[in-house]
């Protein structure tokens, strides 16, 4: 019997981390979306890299959505190589990594900070370097991840952000939501598309498409075909999909379309049918699509959680496949866990 590699149980162990953070952590989130109100920024910016960045373009979208504030994505090295001061006094600064140990992160982090963000960091160890660099320091409390593959702190962040982003705007709908979301993520690490993994199995590329939120999971699933199962993947917006990188699409090419239930779920189920009559192998988590094929899913309370359930059955996927292809899913080739960038 082949023993349950690390990555298996973090990811049966999302729907508790998450219950967790939604236990240990409101006290501290609330208090941060205090000081947020009082601040009233004009906008945000978010500091992170790898699958830490793929939550924050989950942030930024729900962010815009939600407070009508824009937000950007700044580059670490602005600080960390160049050096530069930036216009920050009417900003907030969201900083997010597992670990709170890369030093171009936490020196961006610092920076914004000087240059007058109010700065909330999103890690796993408040303690760390990134934490001490923050106004607010927020613990993610998904408990020790030893697979190289984040998959429960990279669910929390988001969980977090979102819940920072309810309090601040006093928003019960959301809030709500995320209070009853760990029973849908029980239900998704059951799901685990063997359809998927049989289209993908002779490829040696594949493409990831969403759109808003979703855009985010569809950058984190292609990072972890990489990561995981050593096949090139890329993401794209639904709608950048046709604008050149379709060219590529041949008989049995196999895309992945997240797809949560919002108002982007009908434009991206066109799109997957567009891809789909062309040959592609395309699925999809919708039942608006025709030629495109529907894979099980489970929606949950609220169109921004939608897709947290998503990346989750995606990682219990990816998992099974990097273990029939004889890959350990929790040491790829040439990572670690920290990764370290100046």
């Amino acid at each position: 019997m082949t023993a349950q590699s690390k990555m298996r149980a973090e990811v049966l162990e999302i729907p508790a981390a998450v219950d967790r953070l939604l236990t240990r952590g409101t006290t501290d989130i609330a208090a941060a979306a205090q000081a947020i109100r009082t601040r009233d920024p004009a906008f945000a910016v978010t500091v992170a890299r790898g699958s830490s960045d793929h939550a924050c373009s989950y942030l930024k979208y729900a962010c815009e959505l939600l407070t009508g504030r824009p937000v950007a994505s700044l580059g670490p090295s602005i600080a960390s190589i160049y050096g530069a001061r930036l216009r920050l006094e009417q900003a907030l600064c969201i900083s997010v990594s597992q670990s709170g140990k890369s030093p171009d992160i936490v020196a961006m982090a610092s920076a914004a900070r000087r240059d007058g963000a109010l700065s909330v960091s999103l890690t796993n160890d408040p303690g760390a370097p990134l934490g001490q660099a923050a106004d607010f320091a927020l613990d993610l409390h998904a408990g020790p991840e030893l697979s190289v593959a984040a998959t429960k702190s990279f669910v929390t962040s988001i969980v977090a952000g979102l819940l920072l982003l309810a309090d601040w705007q006093q928003d019960s709908d959301l809030k709500a939501a995320l209070y009853i979301l760990p029973k849908a993520l029980e239900r998704a690490t059951a799901i685990d598309w063997p359809e998927v993994r049989a289209a993908v199995g002779p490829h040696a590329s594949a493409f990831t498409l969403g759109r808003g939120p979703g855009w985010g999971i569809a950058a984190e699933a292609a990072l972890k075909f990489k990561e995981v199962c050593q096949i090139h993947a890329e993401s794209y917006s639904s709608a950048e999909v046709l604008h050149g990188p379709v060219s590529i699409v041949d008989p049995g090419f196999p895309v992945l379309a997240f797809a949560a239930a919002d108002r982007a779920e009908g434009p991206i189920a066109e799109i997957a049918d567009n891809i789909a009559g062309k040959g592609a192998a395309v699925f999809i988590m919708s039942e608006k699509a025709r030629a495109a094929t529907r894979i099980d899913h489970v929606r949950t309370a609220h169109p921004l959680t939608d897709p947290l359930s998503l990346v989750t059955s995606f990682y219990a996927m990816i998992e099974a496949d990097a273990t029939a292809r004889g890959i350990n899913p929790d040491t790829p080739r040439h990572l670690r866990k920290v990764t370290q960038t100046v």
